[in-house]
C-alpha cells in the first residue's frame, strides 16, 4: 500500500491535516512530493509542544490505566463514544478513531489518534479488564479522561501509571 494513501486513510494526510500552516515552512519538492530542501521560518522550539509544568520540561504526560472489574467493554459503539468525549474533555484534538471488534469474545482494540498524541485501548470483556495508554503533550489535559473511563466503563478498581516522556531530552 502507498504510505500516502496509508496515513489518508489513518486521518494523517498532510494534504488535507497539515501538522504544520504552509506559511510555517519553506522548500522545494519533487514530482512526486518528496521534499529536497526544507527550511523552518519559525523557531523549531516554538512548536514543539512540550509541556512545561511544575518547573519541568517533558514532551507529553503518558497514562497506563487499567479498568479491573468493568462493564460494557464488548460495546464497539460505546467504547468509541467513550474515546470522543474524552478526547473532548481533555482538549485534545482528534485527527483519527479506529476500532475493531474481536469476535467471538468481542474484545475491542483500537486508537485515538490525536494531533496531540493518541489514546488507544484493548479489552477484555470476558475478564473485564480494559488496558488504556493516554498520552498527550501541549496544553492538553490527560488526566481529564479518566473521570470519563470511570463513568463509561464502570470499573471496580483503576490501577494508573503517570509518566512524564522525554523528561530527560
Amino acid at each position: 500500500m502507498d504510505k500516502n494513501v496509508a496515513f489518508a486513510d489513518l486521518g494523517m494526510d498532510s494534504d488535507t491535516q497539515p501538522s504544520r500552516t504552509n506559511s510555517d515552512t519553506t522548500g522545494t519538492a519533487n514530482n512526486d512530493g518528496t521534499v529536497v530542501q526544507w527550511t523552518p521560518t519559525h523557531s523549531d522550539a516554538s512548536l514543539d509542544h512540550f509541556v512545561k509544568k511544575d518547573g519541568l520540561v517533558f514532551a507529553g504526560t503518558h497514562l497506563i490505566i487499567d479498568l479491573v472489574g468493568a462493564s460494557r467493554l464488548d460495546d464497539l459503539a460505546h467504547v468509541e463514544e467513550t474515546l470522543r468525549e474524552a478526547v473532548e474533555v481533555s482538549g485534545a484534538t482528534l485527527l483519527h478513531i479506529h476500532l475493531h471488534h474481536f469476535t467471538p469474545n468481542g474484545g475491542v482494540s483500537g486508537v485515538a489518534v490525536l494531533a496531540e498524541s493518541h489514546i488507544s485501548i484493548h479489552t477484555w470483556p470476558e475478564r473485564g479488564y480494559a488496558a488504556l495508554d493516554v498520552f498527550m503533550c501541549g496544553d492538553a489535559e490527560p488526566h481529564k479522561a479518566i473521570a470519563v473511563l470511570r463513568r463509561a466503563f464502570r470499573p471496580d478498581s483503576i490501577q494508573l501509571n503517570d509518566l512524564k516522556r522525554g523528561l530527560t531530552v
